[in-house]
């Protein structure tokens, strides 16, 4: 078996190092849980838990970890994930997620956590197969109007008109054009200002309310992350999951309940910033590989 591990746990290493020194806190959630997420796009495994009924496996530790963040101000967490129908060269049905949340920061200071934690465990360079990109600090910055501008040739408002009302075509259009376009920059660059239908668990940014506090950070054409502004205000957060609910029940799909100790939770939050980080696809970057399988010590298809 050829397999990067010892890479993969200097990666590993590095990160809590980061963290640690930054004052973050290491929490542990659990994964079986009663509510896994409400977004669309995700799925996931359910479990019977005796007396408690049915559970699922944790698409993300969120949830919990912003009850954590109540009580502590900066946590974090290196965790195991589940998302059912996702295998490839970037995806396994099980993975590494590292998590982290500030109580009192903006999007702009994780924004900065990120680019410096990507720096640290890369030594300044990202490496996919025979590509190698400068990845030292500070990363470009693109909002998602200008880079479906630059790379698509849709205009802003049209941008957020067909993510509102052609969620395919804005998909499509990121596939084929925009991510091509972002890797051919030659060095990492944050995807910003989603639009506001696409704000998930993100707060809308006050000075322009069609986009949302949510970035992503692309480096040769992968996507790592995905960073929020979070929203803090259960009424609206509340307002979202029953229309997310709604859009599940449209497509036929399992039906989560609203986590109201979450919805509890966030009445206590100040403003707060974090951000979901795929730690296989960073050690993979890191080492120069071609897939998380290289960085990962079995995958779904190799047990």
């Amino acid at each position: 078996m050829s397999k990067l591990l010892a890479e993969r746990a200097r990666v590993v290493e590095d990160t809590h190092t980061f963290f640690e020194s930054r004052g973050f806190l290491h929490v542990d959630t659990p994964s079986i849980v009663p509510s896994p997420g409400m977004d669309p796009h995700l799925a996931t495994f359910p479990i019977e838990v005796p007396k408690h009924g049915r559970r699922w496996l944790a698409t993300s530790p969120e949830y919990q970890m912003k009850r954590v963040l109540v009580e502590h101000p900066r946590v974090y967490q290196v965790c195991r994930s589940y998302r059912r129908d996702e295998e490839g060269h970037l995806h396994n049905p099980e993975f590494s997620m590292l998590e982290w949340y500030r109580a009192g920061a903006s999007v702009q200071d994780v924004m900065g956590d990120t680019e410096q934690l990507v720096a640290r465990v890369t030594g300044g360079a990202i490496r996919m197969q025979d590509t190698v990109i400068d990845a030292t600090p500070p990363f470009l910055r693109l909002t998602v109007r200008e880079a479906y501008e630059r790379f698509a040739q849709v205009s802003g408002d049209e941008t957020l008109a067909m993510a509102n009302d052609n969620e395919d075509r804005f998909y499509r259009l990121l596939i084929d054009r925009v991510e091509p376009g972002l890797a051919s920059l030659g060095r990492p660059v944050f995807l910003t200002e989603y639009p506001a239908c696409m704000a998930s668990l993100a707060r809308k940014k006050p000075s322009d309310p069609r986009v949302a506090e949510r970035f992503e950070l692309y480096a040769c054409g992968v996507e790592l992350c995905n960073g929020f502004g979070e929203l803090v205000d259960p009424v609206e957060q509340r307002a979202r999951f029953e229309l997310d609910l709604q859009t599940r029940k449209e497509r036929g799909l399992e039906l989560y309940p609203i986590d109201e100790k979450l919805l509890a939770a966030l009445t206590a939050l100040p403003e707060s910033a974090g951000n979901a980080l795929g730690l296989d696809r960073l050690a993979m970057l890191a080492c120069g590989a071609r897939s998380i399988a290289e960085v990962m010590a079995f995958t779904v298809g190799e047990l």
